[in-house]
């Protein structure tokens, strides 16, 4: 039996593709051994779904935010082995999902736009070209943190639209103290901001909401897709929530960029189950 996991910071799709070709599927919570320790990681994945498969799950294909480098693929690799001792683990970037799952076998450019965000450029085979992802702090643009963070500095500096503000104080009770609190005291900021996504896609028939994430995403283009060569003449590709529930903010600002948009897909999870059934 082979486990395939799709892991983002917020969250993580599990599918396993049983010797008789059934699929059983589990969403949790995200991982990111760039803000967890292997032990951390670990508690989180004692589910019950993923114990109870212990003795037989043979193979696992790990893809993963902040698994770019070894050390950090060590980190993740240590934390599965405590559920699955006797499983070769395979720990690749969230990267390579992307590419995997909207390009399969032939050239394009592959982009994650969920939580953070992310690209890089695939010719079929292997990722010959990515850009630099240094976080939610200093990059992430036109990720939900990004997005997330840009709507509440506008809150806080009273930015944004009368209505919109005195909704959001109503609806999520938001103050600039509890914003303080979540961004500089708690665990995992960038999903705190992030999660005030929803509520800016709820509204983004409201021009500040629609430029919050039409000038977000071109700012994604001149930092990551423009940057690869012959960019114009490659299909782009898109995995994650924001790009996938915004795909028609998206495709106007890639539009408005000549770039040719793809695939828009809100997870990896089903391309990649695909590409791994060959291994059964």
């Amino acid at each position: 039996m082979i486990l395939i996991a799709d892991s983002g910071s917020s969250k993580t799709d599990w599918r396993v593709i049983h010797e008789n070709g059934n699929i059983s599927q589990f969403r949790g919570v995200g991982f990111n051994p760039y803000y967890q320790s292997s032990e951390e990681m670990a508690i989180q994945m004692r589910h019950e779904f993923l114990i109870n498969l212990e003795s037989e799950i043979e193979q696992i294909y790990y893809y993963g935010a902040g698994c770019s480098v070894e050390s950090r693929k060590q980190e993740v690799a240590s934390a599965l082995q405590t559920i699955f001792p006797k499983a070769k683990i395979h720990i690749d970037h969230d990267l390579a999902a992307a590419a995997k799952a909207t390009c399969g076998h032939e050239p394009g450019i592959a982009c994650i736009l969920g939580t953070g965000s992310n690209s890089c450029d695939f010719d079929g085979k292997t990722i010959i070209d990515s850009r630099p992802a240094p976080g939610y702090i200093l990059g992430d643009q036109g990720g939900g943190g990004y997005v997330g963070k840009n709507f509440l500095m506008d809150y806080i500096n009273d930015e944004m639209p009368k209505a919109i503000k005195e909704e959001l104080e109503a609806k999520l009770h938001v103050t600039i103290p509890t914003i303080q609190d979540h961004v500089y005291r708690k665990p995992f900021p960038n999903r705190y901001m992030a999660s005030f996504c929803r509520f800016i896609t709820e509204h983004k028939s409201d021009p500040y909401c629609y430029m919050l994430y039409y000038n977000s995403f071109v700012e994604f283009f001149k930092v990551h897709v423009m940057k690869y060569k012959n960019y114009r003449d490659k299909p782009v590709n898109f995995v994650g929530s924001i790009a996938y529930y915004n795909s028609d903010i998206l495709r106007k600002a890639a539009l408005d960029s000549q770039i040719t948009t793809n695939l828009i897909i809100e997870s990896p999870i089903s391309g990649l189950t695909l590409y791994h059934q060959e291994e059964l």
